[in-house]
């Protein structure tokens, strides 16, 4: 009888988190416009993740995205137009298992001679587990100055300002540092990174240059944020570490967890 009870009590309180929380698993990567590795090897590499929603930088336009999906069950794309810095074949673009709504892009381009233009984040909303979630995938350049001139400033104040979404997720590669201006001005405007719930050190890892461990890095410049008016929290994540890189950058992911109250 004791068993049974304690086995009831432990099933509800399985039951009552679950209904409490919806754990959203996300990544972002740059893959330097697929030059190091097939979609399809990308799309291996994440599948023991399982993740509800991808944003990629640097990303080829066309297919790619979709054939990524296609590997890991995920059928919904969403490409943006603006190429970084008009390159070839640098967009950014949303993966998704739950289809994806409102989809669209933001320049995010600044008059500065030490920026280069233009950059850009795509967002899409989509309902995972029943709550609507605002995603942002982006790839914007560093930023030295201590005031509003550059693609932070604009995503922080312009774009995501106005999101009327409750849950919001902003994900990319920022070429930004963890304590620079830019990382600065969105935990000031409302944004928390994963590392921080995380507990991991930063100054100590590097996401850039994958391909060039032995030579000076430029740090963790690919980040996770979310919204801390949405009261998540980060349940695990990190950097992933490849025996061989499949681009410039390594990937990081997290999961996430939405009260859904």
């Amino acid at each position: 009888m004791l068993a049974s009870t304690l086995w009831g009590m432990a099933t509800v309180m399985g039951a009552s988190e679950s209904d409490k929380l919806t754990h959203v698993r996300v990544a972002a990567y740059n893959v330097e416009f697929g030059k190091n590795a097939s979609p399809e090897e990308i799309g291996r590499m994440f599948k023991p993740y399982k993740l509800d929603i991808i944003g990629f930088n640097e990303v080829p336009g066309g297919e790619w995205t979709a054939r990524v999906g296609k590997v890991l069950g995920m059928k919904h794309v969403y490409v943006g137009k603006v190429s970084s810095a008009n390159h070839k074949d640098k967009y950014k673009s949303i993966l998704s298992r739950t289809p994806l709504e409102l989809t669209a892009e933001h320049e995010l381009s600044v008059e500065r001679r030490r920026s280069w233009n233009p950059a850009s984040c795509v967002k899409a909303t989509t309902k995972i587990d029943g709550i609507l979630v605002a995603f942002y995938s982006l790839h914007i350049c560093r930023s030295t100055d201590s005031h509003n001139t550059g693609h932070a400033y604009r995503l922080a104040n312009e774009v995501l300002l106005n999101e009327k979404t409750d849950r919001v997720i902003v994900l990319g590669d920022f070429n930004n540092n963890m304590g620079d201006t830019a990382m600065n001005m969105l935990q000031d405007s409302g944004f928390r990174l994963t590392w921080e719930d995380l507990e991991i050190d930063v100054s100590k890892k590097f996401t850039y240059n994958a391909l060039k461990p032995e030579q000076p890095n430029a740090g963790v410049i690919d980040h996770i944020f979310y919204n801390t008016g949405s009261k998540a929290i980060t349940k695990s994540g990190g950097i992933i570490e490849l025996k061989k890189p499949l681009s410039d950058h390594k990937p990081v992911w997290a999961e996430i967890a939405f009260p859904k109250a």
